[in-house]
């Protein structure tokens, strides 16, 4: 199957998901993971209908961006230090990953410093596993009031990562966890901050993300393939 091809088929899957719970196909959309993933298989999916890349590593983000422009919206997904906020903001549209308050605070001084209002999501790490980033899901409104208070990030939601499970199902719980923290948080109606985006399922277990709430989902080996990570120099 072809890049397009396989675009399709998600596309077909996302609505499948969404009709079930009610939910309309629209208000979910793709972002295709596209780290170590060259230029020329990337156009190939923005010519499919591709309109949101997610990328791991500033550098290699950069190098892509230089060839493939601004034609589509560019989300940050990895693991971002604060030294980075600088290339972060003037690189990308919407940030997944903040899960800490010195980060917040320097991508706040970058986006004022370009006059702009940078969209955030705050990492929770749902699952409490040591290998993965993310704020304590008790420290999460304690984040998200102080994220408030500054002037040049538009706080629009929560992301997780949860375990890898074969069973897709046994997701759920995590899924539900976070939409239950964003109901939670949400009901609080902090001034400035609007929790209506949930970034979470990728390709092994996105369709029960959304009959839970998703609405940003992260898919690259369904569209690209296994990848070889051959790169490892980008430190971010």
């Amino acid at each position: 199957m072809t890049i397009a091809d396989n675009i399709a088929s998600i596309q077909e899957r996302i609505g499948n998901a969404a009709r079930r719970v009610g939910r309309k196909p629209a208000d979910i959309r793709l972002v295709a993971v596209s780290k170590t993933v060259p230029v020329e298989r990337i156009q190939e999916a923005l010519d499919a209908g591709v309109t949101i890349l997610g990328e791991n590593y500033v550098q290699e983000a950069r190098t892509k961006i230089a060839q493939i422009g601004q034609q589509v919206e560019w989300h940050f997904i990895g693991h971002l230090q604060s030294n980075k906020a600088k290339s972060a903001v003037e690189l990308f549209s919407m940030i997944h990953t903040v899960d800490r308050l010195s980060l917040a605070a320097a991508l706040n001084r970058e986006a004022q410093k370009r006059g702009t209002i940078l969209p955030v999501l705050i990492q929770v790490n749902i699952s409490g596993e040591e290998s993965k980033s993310g704020i304590d899901p008790q420290g999460t409104l304690e984040l998200v009031e102080r994220i408030a208070e500054f002037t040049h990030l538009s706080l629009q939601g929560l992301m997780t990562m949860p375990p890898w499970f074969d069973n897709p199902e046994d997701a759920r719980p995590y899924f539900i966890a976070l939409r239950n923290l964003r109901d939670e948080i949400a009901s609080k109606k902090i001034p400035g901050v609007s929790l209506h985006e949930l970034s979470m399922g990728m390709t092994g277990d996105f369709e029960v993300a959304i009959e839970e709430g998703a609405t940003l989902v992260r898919i690259g080996t369904a569209i690209f393939g296994t990848r070889g990570y051959l790169r490892t120099s980008d430190t971010t």
